[in-house]
């Protein structure tokens, strides 16, 4: 039998110390080294000339990184890492730097600052409502920067969502953000008419993408609270991304009651949300996130698909389908009016 490793401080030092691959990572985006590197840049004196650094602190910042696993190191050139170059380059389609600007912003990681006063209170202590507050600024910044990295799952929820291409189609996007789930399912099916809910602020941004995606004379909004607003009526399709996980259970059902009412005979609720396991800690991506919400909101959680399944039904939905959306860690739950 093999002999049993003692017990290590690894994982609790990595932990402790994890601040400071965050801060690298975040100096070389600001320093906009991935994509120095990328055009050809290869060396510390050139990529300090090129992003207006000193030569002994490039060179200490790419070996830490080629450490970590970002870059690559032979003969005293550095290089991009197939990773590297698709989401860190600002020259790659893939490129996701530009999301640091929300998951950074201290709005919400001043959240995180006193994690055990969260634990005490069983929710956040930043402010009464914390990210929750209407018209809360953290929402646009979510809006401008995390759209590259929702449009692979859009792309693959509108796939997972079975339509007739021929037939007329009224989709409601409640808490749109950025809007890029509602615009790309406009951007398959030329009679998709999408009304999207959000904080004015908010919207604006939406509106700027429907332009951009050329989706706009399809396009139409509706401002405010998702639990105040009136939806309307004869919705085929009401999208909830990332949305019922920032309230309690009593809330979602309110929202979800107005849902149903507001879908059309037939109708579909789609919901992609973080949903882990039932024992709470799988997957790791989804299970984790529940701590987000304890951080950051009143009373959110990362709900199972029971639960879940528990608060369509009490809303009144008939039945609901939990699917997988891989790569990403998100599932959908199409819920049947």
């Amino acid at each position: 039998m093999p002999k049993a490793s003692p017990p290590s401080p690894e994982l609790f030092l990595d932990t402790v110390r994890a601040y400071q691959r965050t801060a690298a990572l975040k100096g070389a985006l600001d320093l906009d080294l991935f994509s120095a590197i990328g055009d050809g840049r290869e060396t510390a004196e050139r990529l300090a000339e090129r992003c207006g650094a000193s030569p002994r602190g490039m060179r200490i910042l790419c070996d830490y990184l080629t450490i970590l696993g970002f870059l690559t190191k032979q003969d005293g050139r550095y290089g991009l890492t197939p990773e590297s170059a698709m989401f860190l380059d600002r020259h790659s389609p893939g490129y996701l730097g530009g999301t640091v600007r929300f998951l950074l912003s201290s709005l919400l990681t001043e959240a995180f600052q006193d994690v055990a006063a969260a634990v005490r209170r069983g929710g956040t202590v930043v402010s009464e409502e914390g990210t929750l507050a209407p018209e809360h600024p953290i929402w646009v910044e979510f809006a401008r920067a995390m759209m590259p990295l929702m449009k692979i799952p859009a792309q693959a929820l509108v796939s997972l969502v079975k339509v007739d291409p021929a037939r007329r189609l009224k989709v409601l996007d409640i808490a749109a953000g950025h809007g890029i789930f509602g615009i790309t399912f406009a951007e398959r099916y030329p009679h998709v008419q999408v009304v999207a809910l959000d904080w004015p602020n908010v919207l604006e941004v939406a509106q700027e993408n429907a332009r951009a995606a050329g989706v706009s004379s399809r396009y139409r909004t509706i401002p405010g609270s998702a639990f105040a607003v009136e939806y309307g009526s004869g919705y085929d399709l009401v999208l909830l991304t990332n949305f019922l996980h920032h309230f309690d259970r009593a809330a979602c059902e309110r929202v979800l009651k107005k849902v149903h009412a507001a879908l059309a005979d037939g109708g579909r609720a789609v919901t992609l949300d973080f949903i882990p396991d039932e024992d709470r800690i799988s997957p790791p991506d989804a299970a984790a996130f529940s701590l987000v919400m304890l951080c950051s909101t009143p009373s959110g959680d990362a709900y199972t698909f029971p639960e879940l399944d528990r608060m369509f039904r009490n809303a009144g939905f008939a039945h609901n389908e939990l699917h997988a959306l891989p790569p990403s860690p998100h599932q959908v739950i199409i819920s049947h009016r």
